[in-house]
């Protein structure tokens, strides 16, 4: 991971640091942090800007100014992300980035439970057998499991541009988990089907979970809450989380899945991407020409 004494208040963000890969490098550029992660250019939350202060009216040149500075404006990166280190503040975001330029909005919340207030679901599936991938073996498992991450990809992303980004968050995963920082746990049914999977990476106590994903063919059985509840078992007694956070959209339906399990949100953040498959990327005034539908 990313080694870094720089001061972050938000535990999304430095929580999101702390899962991307040794190869990644963050540097205080005073009013702003950049986090850079040359192996994946197409990582969007690996490659974006974190400014110290909420946006205000007239800042966003001077931000995607900033943004091409670091990254380069040859668009190798194909996007432009941007945070800022105010939990519960969304500033002028609205009117700067997504009403006249064409940003897509991500507010999130951060979820939070410590090892007493992880607690078992009535309804979990029972059903279900979760196990730990091995980093070095179950290469049929990683497969299986990169094709329901391609599947279950948010709107905008073609397979074409998600699957080597996919890929290559994988390959990092993998990597940080061979020196036992956590582990991917997939969620098999009786026939080796898999119905749903998470990761969970540990770094200095802090469990942070990836990808929470059910197969749209199981969902709705209480097989997200299973894989989520055993992953933090293991991340807690074999892993050694001191607690567990969970990042999820601001109106995120499956939110009343995390409370149920003992999570409780501690914290909002907002942020803004452009990139060309977001749905109204056309409309920024000077990045509109990339913009490209996506099927």
């Amino acid at each position: 991971m990313p080694r870094t004494d720089i001061q972050i208040q938000s535990l999304m963000v430095a929580t999101d640091i702390d899962v991307l890969p040794d190869t990644s490098h963050v540097e205080d550029r005073g009013a702003y942090v950049v986090v850079r992660t040359p192996t994946n250019p197409s990582y969007h939350w690996g490659n974006f800007l974190l400014f110290r202060e909420p946006p205000k009216p007239g800042d966003r040149e001077q931000w995607e100014a900033a943004f091409e500075a670091e990254f380069g404006t040859e668009r190798e990166y194909r996007h432009c992300a941007i945070c800022w280190d105010r939990p519960g503040e969304e500033g002028a975001a609205r009117t700067e980035f997504v009403e006249t330029a064409g940003y897509d909005p991500d507010p999130a919340v951060a979820l939070v439970a410590q090892p007493h207030e992880l607690v078992e679901h009535p309804r979990m599936n029972r059903d279900v057998t979760v196990t730990a991938l091995d980093p070095d073996g179950d290469d049929a498992l990683w497969a299986g499991l990169l094709e329901l991450q391609v599947l279950g990809r948010e709107p905008g992303h073609s397979e074409a541009d998600y699957r080597p980004f996919a890929e290559a968050r994988m390959a990092d995963r993998r990597k940080r988990f061979r020196a036992g920082d956590g582990a991917w746990f997939v969620a098999q049914l009786a026939d080796g089907t898999i119905a749903g999977s998470c990761g969970v990476v540990v770094t200095q106590g802090r469990g942070r979970y990836q990808a929470v994903d059910t197969h749209p063919d199981h969902r709705r059985l209480g097989i997200a809450t299973r894989v989520v509840y055993d992953a933090g078992r293991a991340a807690i007694d074999e892993y050694g989380a001191e607690h567990l956070v969970i990042a999820a959209d601001a109106e995120y339906h499956a939110l009343p899945l995390y409370e149920s399990l003992g999570f409780v949100a501690r914290e909002r953040m907002f942020a803004v991407c452009w990139w060309p498959g977001a749905p109204r990327a056309a409309e920024h005034p000077r990045w509109g020409s990339l913009a490209r539908p996506v099927s």
